[in-house]
């Protein structure tokens, strides 16, 4: 069997090409305005390619059907994932001009740190089918189908049909994939637009044609709307790879590489531009900037603050550079390795960048315009790049951000593999599909040894299933097919047999907060990977890279129902708990979709969890909230999130996420009281001035002025201020 790599990239054949295709050569490209028999769309859905077997097309439908149904399973579970962006997307399914900022309450008070075009597809899934976990959470259900969809058809443009099938699978099961496909960060649509401009840059070097390059530049730019630079990581290997590969004359190159600029700009751009250009007096703040400005948010907190770990208005960073241990751990070549984030991404990194340097060795003749190495240029390109940012960022970085990394990495694997196949008959082919094998195995085990109480006995299967296909591999191009073809399943079988394990237990329990870790407990434990750890985040109330023991707390589902974790006593919830960076945190309670406390009291929310909310608290909150803007005031946004998704009324985060954001000031704020424009204000509890708010903060010098002048309501063990009522004496 051939493929398209082995003749077009080095120049047409020797003789006419013959009239039948072989199964895995795509046919070639219609004239312009050649007329084709058109069989009805049903018909071309189930068969696909002519070309193709008649098997293809139900096996990457069967992919899409079990990656839709995985994803899909028990999501509810996770109630509202991370409160602080689903009382955004609440706010925006109840405000258009919330909707269009991106607003955590219909007020308008205050944005989300991040551009709203991840939470719109979400907002108008709410707006259709009301606030619920399933319509906040299955607009990310099936951006993870497409972004399986669209790697799958990048990889098979251009290499076998089973070639694509693994690049989908590898992509399907990878765990912080499974994590952020059914979770609403914005990760899942940045994920999905990244995969998207890699098709059509491979596609605008298949044939040189501007529009395909254009839509690349698009993509970037709206995926900018979703995460900001992080979207521009993977730029230079795109532009680079199209200036040097590209079957255009350099002045055409050069020209089209400026016109998809300007689609980036203006995909981008458009939003940006009416939200600097809006008066600041009509508009809400703009969350995680210290002067009101989204472009100082950009390039500051969001931007090159995360590289060099200088973020204003964060309560931490600083990774101490190459090697260096920082609050959010280590940097240096390895990190993607480490406990806190091998089991998350890098399960067949390894034997990707065996898989990658190989096809860059196949294809070194090839002509300069060769798709095929432009294609493991592009992907690997972006995979390198984005991973060397990764390892290297001082500044705040999460583990769930390598699901960045899945496209590239699953892309890598398919067309490094496939293309080896095909190969196996050379001797150095098949000593690097075996080279491949014993790397996936090799380094499964390493990590499934990390959680030893974690099904023990898989990474001895994943480690011999892996070195014996690694010996038949070895023997590929003299075995028979079928001899070949078991070795090959077999090795295929073991690579995935830990990711998949990982991915299973990933979507079986839910996640809540704003840090989530994918896997069984204790698998992302920041330092050290020990069983039966923190579940969720970083608990004990400590910042990461601090080695803080911590017990899961209990996560309220779509009723409010509870998950126990097992952990290390003494800690928190999914995060810091309720107490600063630091400190050693209480456990932490949190509510799911009705606002139903996972247990009582109504106590305070943390800086990366929300609060637990009673019936008593609710009442309270919903009496007389039509005559208010915000039915209630509280400081930080995960805070004022729980009790805005508890109530379905507006409620005011004081200082934004962190709580240390100018915003409102202390005159804004007594402004609004005077007017009558907020009913309670929410103590912190033990907390105090909030999260990352200092003693002479505007959190702090709020909540002074609130405790001294207003009547004090008590609910349980939650304390409110009733704004309406001045305290007596």
């Amino acid at each position: 069997m051939t493929t398209d790599y082995d003749r077009a990239d080095w120049g047409p054949p020797a003789s006419p090409p013959p009239a039948t295709l072989t199964p895995s050569t795509p046919p070639p490209p219609a004239r312009p305005g050649a007329s084709e028999p058109q069989q009805p769309f049903g018909r071309r859905l189930w068969r696909g390619r002519p070309e193709d077997p008649r098997w293809v097309r139900p096996a990457f439908l069967a992919l899409l059907l079990a990656t839709l149904l995985l994803y899909l399973w028990d999501l509810s579970a996770s109630g509202y994932a991370n409160s602080f962006y689903s009382a955004a997307v609440q706010a925006g399914s109840t405000s258009w001009k919330a909707f269009f900022f991106g607003s955590l309450d219909a007020g308008n008070a205050i944005t989300v740190d991040k551009p709203p075009a991840s939470l719109w597809p979400m907002q108008l899934s709410v707006r259709t089918f009301g606030l619920n976990s399933w319509a906040i959470l299955v607009p990310e259900v099936l951006m993870g189908v497409g972004t399986v969809a669209v790697v799958y058809a990048a990889v098979r443009r251009r290499f076998s049909p089973a070639s694509g099938l693994i690049a989908g699978a590898v992509l399907a099961l990878t765990p912080v994939a499974a994590l952020m496909f059914r979770f609403n960060n914005p990760d899942a649509m940045l994920a999905l637009l990244m995969a998207v401009a890699c098709y059509l840059v491979v596609r605008a070097l298949e044939d040189g044609r501007t529009r395909w390059l254009v839509w690349a530049g698009a993509a970037i730019g709206f995926a900018f709307l979703a995460k900001t630079l992080q979207a521009f990581l993977i730029l230079p290997p795109l532009a680079l790879v199209y200036a040097v590969c590209a079957p255009v004359t350099v002045r055409k190159r050069l020209g089209q590489l400026a016109a998809a600029t300007g689609a980036l700009v203006v995909s981008g751009g458009w939003w940006v531009a009416v939200v600097e250009l809006w008066p600041a007096s009509s508009r809400p703040y703009i969350g995680g900037s210290q002067n009101n400005s989204f472009l100082e948010l950009t390039f500051g907190y969001n931007g090159l603050g995360r590289l060099s770990g200088d973020e204003t208005g964060s309560v931490g960073g600083g990774g101490g550079g190459a090697g260096g241990t920082g609050q959010w751990g280590e940097t240096g070549w390895d990190r993607m390795f480490t406990s806190e984030v091998g089991g998350q991404i890098s399960w067949l990194l390894p034997a990707a960048l065996v898989l990658l340097a190989a096809g860059l060795v196949a294809t070194r003749r090839a002509r300069r315009t060769s798709v095929t190495r432009g294609s493991f240029l592009v992907w690997g390109g972006s995979l390198l790049m984005t991973t060397v940012v990764f390892s290297y960022m001082a500044g705040i970085f999460h583990q769930y951000y390598t699901v960045a990394l899945a496209p590239y990495l699953a892309a890598v694997t398919g067309m490094g593999a496939g293309l080896l196949w095909e190969r196996r008959r050379e001797l150095w082919a098949s000593l690097t599909l075996a080279a491949a094998a014993v790397a996936a195995a090799t380094w499964g085990y390493v990590l499934l040894h990390r959680t030893p109480d974690y099904l023990p006995w898989l990474r001895w299967l994943v480690l011999v299933g892996g070195l014996t296909a690694a010996l038949g591999l070895v023997f590929a191009g003299r075995l028979t097919r079928r001899l070949a073809l078991a070795a090959a399943s077999l090795g295929l079988l073991t690579a995935l047999a830990g990711p998949t394990a990982y991915t299973l237990s990933t979507v079986q329990q839910g996640h809540t907060g704003s840090i989530v870790t994918a896997g069984p407990a204790g698998a992302s434990m920041m330092g050290g990977g020990r069983p039966g750890g923190v579940r969720g985040g970083f608990g004990g109330g400590g910042m990461p890279g601090q080695n803080q023991q911590g017990q899961q707390g209990q996560q309220g589902g779509p009723q409010g129902r509870n998950q126990q974790g097992q952990g290390f006593p003494g800690g928190g919830t999914g995060g810091f708990g309720g107490a600063l960076p630091g400190q050693g945190g209480g456990q932490t309670q949190q509510g799911g979709p009705t606002g139903e406390g996972a247990g009582g009291g109504g106590g305070v929310g943390g800086l990366l969890n929300g609060a637990s909310v009673t019936a008593e608290a609710e009442k309270l909150l919903e009496t007389d909230s039509g005559r208010y803007t915000w039915a209630a005031a509280a400081i930080g946004s995960q805070n004022a999130a729980s009790y805005q998704l508890a109530t379905g009324e507006p409620v005011m985060a004081i200082g934004g996420f962190n709580g240390t954001d100018p915003s409102p000031t202390p005159a804004q704020f007594k402004r609004y009281v005077a007017d009558g424009r907020i009913h309670y204000f929410i103590a912190s509890g033990s907390m105090g001035a909030g999260p990352g708010g200092g003693a002479n903060g505007t959190s702090s010098q709020i909540t002074s002025w609130v405790e001294a002048t207003f009547k004090k309501v008590t609910v349980g063990s939650a304390t409110f201020y009733d704004l309406t009522q001045e305290a007596s004496g």
